[in-house]
């Protein structure tokens, strides 16, 4: 409870002990001034002594009780009144503190609605949290966004990326239909899985050149590719709702972030490990002695594809475009 909460509670109390107060003193002065009335009345006799004996006692009495109020009503309040406040204090902040708890455990810290920008304050906590962990676990369709903060960054990193399998239909034909629903019915369901499969291949050059950044790439090829992408760091997890029916329609879905102590961070970080050392999952590694033709017969082995030195060279440059822009409109800075 604050200060101002305390001196208010306080501030009622004595109000309401006053008024009490108050009250019984008025009515033993009205008693003793009727009692004075009636005997200037009547005559001279027994009725009028004791009338004004009434009077009188009524009146001492009224003033006995108001100075022993007096001198009892704040040694009172101390003896009776402060430790309920006191207790009423700590049973409030043992109530506050157990909802604190909660709240991190079950409830985001941040919530970013859909926008179909990136939204400037959404990458600048996300670099914040970038550059305060270790351990940089991506989830998404092809890591190109996960290339693209690393390589503004100075650190370095371990990182963990798990995209679609470019090798399997059913990992491009999630995001494919997701695509559609945003480009509407005059989209090209053929144009829209090229496009998919263009940004797998950039992901990985992008990868490529992101590996002085880290100790180590590790690479996971899943063929049932989650929808929604997740980026977990030492302090943080940040899970987009590409799943949510409101980000159908924007570039941008609705984000949650979650704190380390929480819930769902626990449960993210120990799915996130359980796929990417299952054995039924394709691993592949980058570190940062990989040649450009160690990578070459490495991203062979993940698309089926063969790539050539004029390939990597157009991806090269489709990835440098595409950062360029996104570090433009997100504002990212190194």
């Amino acid at each position: 409870m604050t200060a101002e909460a305390q001196g208010l509670r306080n501030s009622l109390i004595q109000d309401i002990f006053w008024t009490r107060t108050g009250l019984l003193l008025a009515l033993l002065l009205l008693v003793s001034a009727a009692s004075f009335g009636v005997s200037s009345i009547i005559g001279a006799g027994t009725l009028h002594t004791l009338v004004v004996s009434l009077a009188t006692g009524t009146l001492i009495s009224a003033v006995v009780t108001f100075g022993q109020t007096l001198v009892t009503a704040n040694a009172s309040q101390r003896a009776l009144v402060a430790p309920l406040v006191e207790e009423s204090r700590r049973a409030l902040q043992a109530l506050s503190a157990e909802y604190r708890a909660l709240n991190q455990e079950y409830f985001p810290t941040h919530v970013f609605e859909p926008t179909t920008a990136p939204d400037p304050a959404f990458n600048r906590l996300m670099m914040q949290d970038l550059r305060a962990t270790r351990e940089y676990f991506f989830r998404g369709f092809s890591g190109r966004h996960a290339a693209a903060r690393l390589l503004l960054s100075h650190a370095e990193w371990e990182l963990r990326v798990m995209v679609a399998d470019p090798r399997c239909d059913s990992a491009i034909s999630g995001r494919a239909r997701y695509l559609l629903r945003q480009q509407g019915s005059e989209a090209d369901y053929d144009a829209v899985k090229e496009q998919l499969h263009d940004e797998i291949r950039i992901g990985l050059v992008s990868l490529f050149q992101s590996r002085s950044r880290c100790s180590k790439v590790d690479i996971t090829v899943v063929a049932d590719p989650q929808l929604d992408r997740l980026e977990m760091f030492d302090d943080s997890v940040w899970i987009t709702l590409f799943s949510a029916s409101s980000g159908m329609t924007t570039l941008y879905p609705r984000t949650l972030r979650f704190s380390e102590g929480s819930f769902i961070y626990g449960m993210e970080r120990t799915e996130f490990l359980h796929v990417c050392n299952s054995r039924t999952t394709h691993h592949f590694a980058i570190t940062p002695d990989t040649s450009r033709a160690e990578f070459l017969v490495l991203f062979q082995k993940i698309t089926g594809t063969p790539l050539t030195e004029d390939g990597f060279r157009a991806l090269e440059d489709k990835f440098r475009e595409f950062q360029r822009a996104f570090s433009t409109t997100a504002e990212l800075r190194s």
